[in-house]
């Protein structure tokens, strides 16, 4: 199957987001809905993604080395690079460590606001979410969930993709 520019593009979004959401792909693409992106991946990259079993989406391993032959992501997924979005990088810049008290949204919207950040609570509580899907943070059930770094940041290699 030959993609167009734009998929290939789309496709590199899969990649690097891997595992992600369709509401995450619907923020990086500015699509109007899940299901759009979900018909989008059905009609335009269907042999290049997967599910898994937590119903995430994944690209097949000729997805990673399609996207890094075309230049457009270096390195794989499996680099040890983390490929996130500004927001979710700044995220893993601020919260507390894997040995730390683990924090409150609130609590990191804060930590971002003092490092100059000032993102809307709802898209902390989102990147958080996909940090964790990701396997980068725990999320730690107390009355509120709160979140901490899986691995010591110094671990972390974080490369902030370009929108």
């Amino acid at each position: 199957m030959t993609l167009s520019e734009d998929a290939l593009k789309r496709l590199a979004d899969v990649v690097a987001l891997q595992p992600t959401k369709n509401a995450e792909l619907q923020d990086r693409w500015g699509i109007d809905s899940g299901s759009e992106v979900h018909s989008y991946l059905e009609s335009e990259l269907g042999e290049y993604y997967y599910r898994n079993e937590d119903s995430l989406i994944c690209a097949t391993p000729e997805a990673a080395r399609l996207v890094e032959d075309e230049g457009l992501i270096e390195g794989n997924s499996d680099d040890g690079t983390v490929h996130v979005p500004e927001l979710q990088a700044a995220v893993l810049e601020v919260i507390s460590g894997p040995d730390e008290d683990s924090q409150s949204v609130v609590s990191v919207l804060q930590d971002l606001r003092a490092a100059g950040h000032d993102p809307a609570v709802e898209d902390v509580r989102s990147a958080l979410g996909n940090l964790t899907d990701k396997g980068l943070l725990e999320r730690v059930r107390t009355t509120v969930p709160t979140f901490r770094l899986v691995v010591p940041r110094d671990e972390l290699d974080v490369s902030i993709l370009e929108e």
